[in-house]
């Protein structure tokens, strides 16, 4: 079984600073307690709107992360080339919609957007690895495939939702997960993933990234950012235990 790597969102502890726009909380501190409680990445969307991340905070964290930077974005021209100049490990594309709270769903990649295409190239191009968000769905994967991306993260959204409602969603990870490594993609997941339902996940042997952010912000708000990271890693971690 790949070991797990748990790469920590720290979005939210941008949501709490501009939510006074002000400077603190700092997201490039909160990075550093991340990786020094055993994060093995620091994931960051930024955003069409900027609602949380700003661009000044891609720019530091890229200088000041250990492990490794997940940049998440979409295919926003000014935000593709501040990846293609700051050479980020690694680019997840994920598809956004002003409107949303949080990202509903994978790409749509029936569509064959050209501009996805072309930003996949450039950043290719500048040595980064690319990931694509994509629903637990085998054709999406067959497209990702086609596309000529090493990766995919899986929506874990649906799991999410009706984990305590029985295993249909689980089921779903397990297949895409299976068939996506079958393709030869390294396969990650994350999107809603909490403490209390992500030890399923993180035991799908295919699995070998996870992505969680608002859960554990919001256990640092009660015991720190150090405890929550380090009991997240834990269970992450004893994935087939």
């Amino acid at each position: 079984m790949t070991p797990m790597r748990l790469y920590v969102n720290i979005d939210h502890v941008a949501t709490v600073r501009q939510a006074r726009r002000t400077d603190e909380p700092d997201p490039v501190a909160a990075a550093a307690l991340c990786e020094a409680a055993g994060a093995d990445g620091i994931t960051v969307h930024l955003r069409e709107d900027r609602r949380h991340i700003q661009d000044a905070d891609v720019e530091a964290l890229a200088g000041t992360v250990t492990t490794v930077l997940n940049l998440e974005l979409a295919t926003s021209e000014p935000i593709v080339a501040l990846a293609e100049r700051l050479r980020p490990f690694q680019a997840t594309f994920v598809p956004e919609r002003r409107e949303e709270v949080t990202t509903e769903g994978g790409l749509d990649l029936t569509r064959r957007d050209p501009r996805l295409a072309a930003a996949i190239a450039r950043l290719q191009a500048a040595g980064v690895r690319i990931s694509l968000f994509v629903d637990p769905d085998p054709p999406a994967l067959d497209r990702a495939r086609e596309l000529g991306v090493p990766a995919v993260e899986l929506h874990t959204g649906r799991y999410a939702r009706t984990w305590r409602d029985g295993p249909a969603a689980l089921e779903e990870l397990r297949t895409a997960a299976r068939h996506g490594r079958g393709l030869g993609l390294a396969v990650h997941a994350g999107h809603g993933l909490t403490y209390r339902n992500v030890g399923s996940v993180a035991a799908l042997a295919e699995v070998e990234e996870l992505n969680i952010g608002h859960s554990i912000v919001s256990r640092a708000l009660m015991v720190g950012m150090a405890q929550a990271v380090a009991e997240m890693a834990a269970l992450v971690r004893a994935r087939g235990a």
